[in-house]
């Protein structure tokens, strides 16, 4: 493979449960819903927007009002995640040796800029990634393609020489939808739950695993 892009949220870091978290809290304290976290949490993809809409439907809010909501959940989530704040295991070595090895790499989330800054800065790791598609990038979220197509594109990569790293059934979706291979962070979800999708190379608990180790190895 000639690029990796990677997926952010529960693919880099271990930070789903503070998502879910901090949407639980605003859901149930701030907007009057009776969600439970069970709800919420198959929830967790896409832009806020998006959440919103589909957990109250698009008549609720105004952009507006959703924009601020947005920010307001991202302000939560931070506070409660940064003492927190880590790779998963494995990944720093990896993003070194990869680039060692002049794989181009490059982020492809539906997080906002806000939220990528924040992983990237605090953690000194914006210098490996050539490429950033946020979900200000983008018109149609995972699993449509083109959060990966985006990022393929300004590597100057064909998709088909990409490789995806993802932990959400609708991320490898859209790695699919590409033309691309994917790995799963089995963070978020069990294997079994990515059994309908044919380009799962392989799944890992983090990027300590040997199979993704051999990835970069020389």
């Amino acid at each position: 493979m000639k690029a990796f892009l990677f997926d952010l949220n529960g693919t880099m870091i271990h930070d789903m449960d503070y998502h879910t978290s901090a949407w639980h809290h605003i859901l149930s304290h701030e907007l009057g819903g009776s969600f439970s976290w069970e709800e919420v949490k198959p929830q967790m993809y896409g832009k806020n927007q998006e959440v919103l809409v589909r957990l109250f439907g698009p008549d609720r809010f105004t952009d507006q009002e959703m924009n601020e909501l947005a920010v307001r959940k991202e302000q939560r989530y931070q506070e409660e995640f940064r003492p927190h704040l880590a790779l998963l295991p494995g990944l720093q070595e990896f993003l070194e040796q990869a680039h060692q090895r002049g794989i181009k790499m490059a982020i492809g989330s539906a997080a906002i800029p806000f939220n990528i800054d924040f992983v990237l800065d605090n953690l000194n790791i914006r210098h490996y990634f050539q490429a950033i598609v946020s979900a200000d990038d983008v018109t149609r979220s995972k699993p449509h393609p083109e959060t990966f197509l985006k990022a393929a594109k300004q590597l100057g990569v064909s998709p088909t020489d990409c490789l995806v790293f993802e932990d959400v059934p609708k991320g490898a979706e859209a790695a699919l939808n590409a033309g691309m291979k994917a790995v799963i962070l089995t963070t978020t979800h069990a294997a079994e739950e990515f059994e309908q999708l044919p380009n799962i190379l392989h799944f890992a608990a983090d990027f300590t695993d040997p199979t993704v180790q051999a990835l970069v190895k020389q």
